[in-house]
């Protein structure tokens, strides 16, 4: 007989600027969909979801924070507790890679070395306006020592495997193969209500 143990739960925080595809992410990996007609996220949404790995259930936190100033003094209380911080730029706004810099330092600021850490490039889909390489994201990566993927949240490029990435790092799934990180599927969907109704009657989100 099975032993039931208590379901490991992971709070992953999203941050980026304004408009790089944080909310756009989290909504291609929770519904597989992609809507055009995104609006600023108001202060926090939160989202949770399992996963069923080779050997366990992990339940993932999803916060997505919002990218405009006003929102900032927020953010850093979200981010104390997390196990892992998403920090998103989009490939065409160079302006937003280079301020992933303040990003992973606030998150340091917090958190110590005590997190994980994923750098990610989101919009590929925009090959003609791209600003920023490939070769410049995997750079930024190796000098400050985090994890790093591209996604096109329009495209539904990368977002599982940014996932599985995630999940196979978190403390205590070291002993994943990576046939079996492959193989992890995504399911029991479990949408809770965010920070409050009128922030998700307004349509909120930072995409």
């Amino acid at each position: 007989m099975a032993v039931v143990s208590a379901l490991a739960k992971y709070k992953l925080v999203f941050l980026g600027d304004q408009s790089v595809g944080k909310t756009s992410i989290i909504t291609r990996f929770m519904y597989d969909k992609f809507d055009t007609t995104y609006q600023a996220t108001i202060g926090i949404d939160f989202l949770s979801k399992t996963m069923y790995l080779e050997d366990r259930t992990v339940r993932l936190q999803l916060w997505d924070t919002a990218g405009q100033e006003r929102f900032r003094s927020l953010i850093p209380s979200y981010i104390r507790d997390s196990s892992v911080a998403v920090i998103v730029y989009d490939v065409a706004n160079r302006q937003s890679f280079l301020n992933t810099s303040k990003w992973i330092e606030e998150v340091h600021t917090e958190r110590g070395s005590d997190v994980i850490i994923v750098l990610v490039g989101n919009k590929t889909d925009l090959v003609d306006k791209r600003q920023v390489s490939i070769e410049e994201g995997e750079a930024k990566a190796r000098e400050v020592g985090v994890m790093f993927i591209e996604t096109s949240a329009k495209a539904g490029f990368n977002i599982k495997p940014l996932f599985r990435k995630i999940a196979a790092a978190l403390p205590g799934m070291e002993t994943l193969s990576s046939t079996k990180q492959e193989d992890m599927v995504d399911v029991n969907l479990k949408p809770t209500v965010n920070t409050s109704q009128t922030e998700q009657q307004s349509g909120g989100c930072s995409c």
